[in-house]
């Protein structure tokens, strides 16, 4: 049962419409000259105002049909349906599991029996997974109950339950361009579009409006979780600006991805636009036409089981004053993401997004690194069809510890790849969703503005957080958590001391020698 949840301060004023929080935001900028480091403490003003209404929430996928579509639908319709059902292990009821949102929990103080914990959910108006629409396209033709049978992720006796729901679920024609992903992927290709690449991106336009308008959703979400693409390399007059782009796409330029085709399409339908691969969606011009029309954009890349294990483990051991000096990472799948990911220039934009995932704690302290220096980092991917979903990891740290000697941690990871993302999903789009209704006054400001069209926010869920021009990255897994726990914070309790969201620091022009830390 969801909690009610009621601020009583003269900060917070409640309306019919609006949660509206007063804030005075206290920060200490660093500046650091030589050895000589200034502390300025300082305070701003603001008033942060979240819309009240939740929308029905339309969810666009693009990979509809594949492994963690297929999941994330079938997982919504089980729990919509309240279903159980029989495994080997005994009985088993649908549930979130794995969700931030939906699945963890939240202090927000103490009470007469103790501390009060309660879901992420709770504490603003969201989104709830049951009520997400789903639709989405697709390379292959297979309805959603064969494509769910194909992907063998799901206990039998639940897809049995599903299979009529889901079989009447068909993804739309989707685009496909063969030299972006994997030949092995040519043979799932039947269901794919036609005509020159402006006139592909305008079926995608078309998809989404009458998405909306058969659906009666308020809002629609593009996100992708289909096959991983190569680099595209940023051609100069090509991606490089807005303009550039769309002259682009109609002059039908090789190097336009299609991620970046639905991404564009998304965004002059005024919709938000998640990618959930690690390849480089967002060029230039992608991320200059969404800050132009302000939607919402997030990425990259799901971070699921063993780079979420990465990010915190190695947080541990740098923040513990302990030194990784080798990370080394083995993955053995047998999905269709596997299959993809065995080519090598597809298999290079996977290798790019895990490898990075540690540099921000490494760069954090400069008594166990020198500048440049980084730990050596090796990451490989083999396809082994036999483990199906069931992605096997392996991974060795070695680190130095005092007076020259080595510390060496060994894990072995079972991950049920598409049962991990599948929550991340629903994450991603509930927490854009709810940026979408927050707005922030800064002291001094006549106006309410939105977040960054770059949603840093999201970088908790991905392995390559995409975040502002200017923004520090940050991997650290519970520096992330911290982030959007605060924020949530931030519009309810008003009362709170929190690391500022990232992204928002840009916007109020913080000088970029000045670093700001938290009060807490």
């Amino acid at each position: 049962m969801s909690a009610s949840i009621h601020v009583n301060s003269p900060n917070v004023k409640y309306t019919d419409t609006h949660i509206e929080a007063h804030y005075s935001y206290q920060t200490t900028s660093v500046c650091q000259e030589g050895n000589r480091v200034t502390v300025t403490p300082s305070s701003t003003e603001m008033t942060f105002r979240t819309e009240r209404r939740v929308p029905r929430l339309g969810v666009m996928l693009v990979g509809w049909g594949g492994n963690n579509g297929t999941t994330v639908t079938a997982a919504v319709l089980a729990n919509k349906l309240g279903l159980t059902w029989r495994t080997k292990n005994g009985e088993k009821k649908a549930n979130y599991y794995g969700s931030l949102l939906q699945a963890s929990t939240v202090c927000l103080g103490s009470g007469l029996e103790g501390e009060v914990n309660v879901p992420f959910r709770d504490l603003l108006p969201m989104v709830h997974p049951n009520d997400i629409v789903f639709d989405g396209w697709d390379i292959s033709s297979l309805d959603l109950g064969r494509a769910m049978e194909r992907a063998q992720v799901l206990d039998w006796s639940l897809q049995e339950q599903l299979r009529l729901y889901m079989s009447s679920l068909k993804p739309r024609p989707s685009i496909y361009i063969p030299e972006f992903i994997a030949a092995n992927q040519e043979s799932r290709a039947d269901n794919v579009l036609t005509g020159t690449m402006a006139e592909q991106m305008e079926q995608i336009r078309a998809d989404i409006r009458d998405f909306r308008r058969s659906s009666g959703v308020d809002k629609v979400i593009v996100l992708w979780t289909a096959n991983t693409e190569r680099f595209c390399d940023i051609v100069p007059g090509v991606s490089d600006s807005a303009k550039n782009l769309l002259a682009g796409i109609q002059a039908g330029a090789a190097e336009i991805s299609p991620s970046t085709l639905f991404a564009v399409a998304s965004i002059l339908e005024d919709c938000a636009y998640i990618n959930g691969s690690p390849q480089n969606t967002f060029v230039p011009g992608a991320i200059e036409l969404a800050m132009q029309r302000g939607v919402f954009i997030g990425g990259d890349d799901f971070k699921s089981g063993q780079t979420k294990i990465k990010s915190v483990l190695v947080d541990f051991l740098v923040s513990a004053g302990i030194k990784p000096t080798s990370i080394v990472s083995y993955n053995h799948l047998g999905n269709n993401d596997g299959k993809n990911l065995s080519a090598p220039q597809q298999f290079r934009s996977k290798e790019i997004s895990k490898s990075n995932v540690v540099d921000d704690m490494v760069q954090s302290n400069p008594v166990l690194y020198q500048p440049g220096e980084k730990p050596d980092h090796c990451v490989v991917i083999k396809y082994v069809p036999y483990v199906g979903d069931s992605k096997r990891a392996m991974d060795e740290y070695t680190s130095e510890i005092m007076m020259g000697g080595l510390n060496t941690i060994a894990l072995h990871n079972t991950c049920e790849d598409s049962l991990l993302a599948s929550p991340i999903i629903l994450d991603l789009v509930i927490l854009t969703e709810l940026c979408q209704r927050v707005t922030v006054r800064p002291q001094g400001e006549e106006d309410f503005q939105s977040f960054h069209s770059v949603l840093a926010l999201l970088s908790f869920l991905c392995k390559a957080p995409l975040v502002p021009s200017g923004t520090p990255v940050v991997n650290a897994f519970f520096r992330q958590r911290a982030c959007i726990e605060n924020i949530m914070r931030y519009e309810l309790l008003s009362n709170e001391n929190v690391f500022f969201f990232l992204s928002l620091s840009n916007e109020l022009n913080v000088p970029s020698n000045t670093r700001i830390v938290s009060s807490d």
